[in-house]
């Protein structure tokens, strides 16, 4: 068995086993060995080997048994044991909690205790520190300092803190009862202030780096050290300082001053300047935009003041590259912060306004229908859709906006200092296209949409007319809008094809604008004219032109005509307040010519006696005194014309056509002539159709 043992080696080889079986067995190796092969031999060595190794196999497995018995008695007790030490581990884990929960308990006590410790200890540790200063401030009275704190110069930096509290005392104290002890704490003041200064400068030129920065900790305190609380101008005040005195202490002052301007930039500024943004960069973005703009210009203006110092070969390049490393991470993203500000600050105060009407915006459409309906609108000057009472208001605002304008005005500025020179032009152009989406839409054009709504039919009796008010106050805005883009934008973006950009867009901005304010101006003569009809289809009667008393007739113009004339005379002046240059006389000239033509046509519906065309003379005649306040050369020769036709009514038969052929009437066709004539109430008689054939 040993020897079979001895067979296997690891890795066991089925093969190799074998064969090294057949050559430990005499007779086994080939024909030409030692010893002759014997089959035989061989065949009964695998009998007996093959028996051993089921010996082995049963021996083995017996122990397998044995041993997996022995396995599962001791998982058995393995599992007893870790179920035992659960059950203890809970325990402990329970009085875990108790001590813990005591420990809090009495770490909560301890901390009260403190507490009231330091509610007691720290008012005496005021006073302990009261009395001191008031022994060191009795030395100043008495003129001679003792205390080893001022004599010993090793204690300088304790000094220094003494000094600076006595010195704060003394200011406070009267002048006329302490203005020698107050003397005398300032001159110490000095005095340590340029020990710390020589300790500091001794300690540059050894080269003590910890040294330096102590004493320079101490110094942070003395006023000397900051003489402003503007860190950009203690910044320049240091560096002119410094340079008047680096070029005697080094041989390369240039490069040594380059540093601390360095320095300066990297510690000082960035890290002040981080200070003043992050703190409002997520939540308030206004605050955010104007802390750059300032922070940033004054770091450029800084740098303008250092160029005149000798800082190397490339200065400029140098500074750009100091500023640039403080901003950068800010000014990439500029122009959505400030863009996504503008829109925001836009809407708030369009809202604002309109929340202060109790106003709730009507949406006005786009596309489809709407543009129908403008198509329709331009060519026929017809009103679609229900009429709306705005109430004589406007929904105009001067001060919405001017507050869009300086929105943008400043967005302006902080693009012009902010933008790199490339992204400028595409920076001013986005700024620009909110102020026309919030301004000239948003604002002013839905202003004239709800304005030509609110026009009544020309047939509306007493109607009001508001869309002159908002003529008037778009014109006004169209200036400011305009004055903003020459005086803020145009200079941002005039090297740039932007230019053009922007000059369309206003264009066509202006232009539908324009088609809109002149399609209600004429909606809006049209009710006048329509005003006018009700005043003369209301006042106007029959017999003011065929009285039944000839010889009675005691007034100089109809009822009719004053009104018409009152309101006529309303209307020009409203139009010349609303309007401007050579749109007032346009305007005026298309009302004038519509005035002529309606009194023309309201003449023709009348029979006149002769008395009775003396009146429509004279209701002409204050027609015509009317249309002299047009100042349009037109209209009054319009009426000039009329007021020459009406004589036509009371001219005697035997001199018609000697009128006729007067210098107003001769150009005039024959039937229009003709037509007033057959307006006489005599018309019929053979003598005057003979004279007038």
């Amino acid at each position: 068995m040993a020897t079979t043992a001895e067979l296997f080696e690891e890795p066991f080889v089925a093969d190799e086993y074998i064969e090294r079986l057949v050559w430990r067995t005499p007779g086994g190796g080939s024909r030409g060995g030692p010893e002759a092969f014997d089959p035989k031999r061989l065949l009964e060595e695998f009998v007996n080997h093959i028996q051993e190794l089921q010996i082995m196999d049963e021996r083995i497995q017996r122990k397998v048994e044995k041993l997996e018995q022995q396995c599962q008695k001791e998982a058995k007790e393995f599992a007893k044991k870790v179920q035992e030490l659960q059950k203890s581990n809970q325990v402990a884990f329970q009085h875990f909690q108790e001590l813990d929960e005591h420990i809090s308990y009495v770490a909560t006590k301890v901390c009260h205790l403190g507490d009231q410790l330091e509610g007691v200890n720290t008012p005496r540790q005021r006073a302990v520190e009261a009395q001191k200063l008031m022994k060191y401030f009795n030395e100043f009275l008495d003129g001679e300092l003792k205390s080893d704190v001022f004599t010993n110069s090793e204690k300088i930096k304790e000094a220094a803190d003494i000094i600076q509290k006595l010195h704060l005392i003394a200011q406070e104290l009267p002048f006329d009862r302490f203005s020698e002890v107050k003397s005398k704490i300032a001159s110490k003041y000095h005095d340590l202030e340029c020990q710390l200064i020589q300790e500091f400068t001794s300690a540059q030129r050894r080269g003590e780096i910890s040294r330096m920065r102590e004493v320079a900790a101490v110094l942070l305190h003395f006023k000397g050290a900051y003489l402003r609380s503007d860190i950009f101008e203690d910044a320049a005040i240091l560096c002119q300082r410094v340079n008047k005195q680096v070029g005697d202490i080094f041989s390369n002052p240039e490069t040594v001053l380059a540093k601390l301007i360095q320095n300066v930039f990297e510690i000082k500024l960035q890290s002040f300047v981080k200070d003043q943004l992050e703190e409002c960069r997520k939540f308030d973005a206004e605050q955010y935009l104007k802390n750059l703009y300032d922070l940033y210009t004054r770091t450029t203006n800084l740098s303008s003041k250092l160029m005149e110092f000798n800082l190397g070969t490339d200065k400029q390049t140098f500074l750009s590259k100091l500023i640039k490393s403080i901003f950068i991470s800010y000014l990439e993203n500029y122009i959505e912060v400030e863009t996504g500000y503008l829109k925001s600050r836009s809407a708030m105060i369009l809202q604002r306004y309109y929340d202060s009407k109790n106003h709730q915006k009507r949406s006005i459409g786009t596309g489809g229908i709407q543009d129908l309906k403008e198509r329709i609108r331009q060519r026929t000057n017809l009103p679609l859709g229900p009429s709306i009472d705005t109430h004589g208001e406007t929904f105009l605002s001067q001060e919405v906006v001017v507050n869009l304008l300086q929105e943008t005005k400043q967005a302006f500025e902080r693009c012009h200092r902010l933008s790199d020179p490339s992204d400028l032009p595409r920076n001013a152009f986005r700024i620009f296209t909110i102020l026309v989406e919030f301004l000239c839409i948003e604002h002013i054009d839905y202003a004239l949409e709800t304005g030509l709504a609110g026009i009544p039919s020309s047939d509306s009796r007493n109607a009001n007319l508001y869309f002159l008010d908002v003529v008037q106050q778009a014109n006004t805005i169209f200036h400011l809008f305009d004055k903003q883009f020459n005086d803020h934008l145009v200079p941002l973006i005039s090297s740039s094809p932007k230019l053009s950009e922007c000059l369309q867009k206003k264009k066509e901005i202006i232009e539908q604008m324009e088609m809109k304010l002149d399609t209600g101006i004429d909606r809006t003569l049209n009710c006048m004219m329509g005003q006018m009809k009700h005043i003369l289809a209301a006042e106007q009667k029959k017999t003011d032109f065929k009285p039944e008393d000839e010889n009675n007739v005691l007034i100089q113009y109809t009822n009719a005509c004053v009104k018409v004339c009152a309101y006529v005379r309303k209307q020009v002046e409203k139009i010349k307040n609303s309007m401007d240059g050579k749109n007032v006389d346009t305007v005026l000239m298309e009302l004038g010519v519509r005035f002529h033509r309606l009194i023309y046509e309201h003449l023709q519906q009348y029979s006149y006696s002769c008395m009775g065309g003396m009146l429509a003379i004279c209701d002409v005649a204050e027609y015509r005194k009317c249309a002299k306040d047009f100042k349009i050369p037109l209209v009054l020769q319009l009426f000039d014309t009329l007021h020459a036709l009406c004589n036509l009514l009371v001219v005697a038969p035997d001199n018609l056509k000697q009128v006729c052929s007067g210098e107003q009437l001769a150009n005039l066709d024959k039937n229009i002539l003709h037509s007033f004539v057959q307006l006489r109430a005599d018309y019929r008689s053979a003598r005057l159709a003979r004279h007038f054939s």
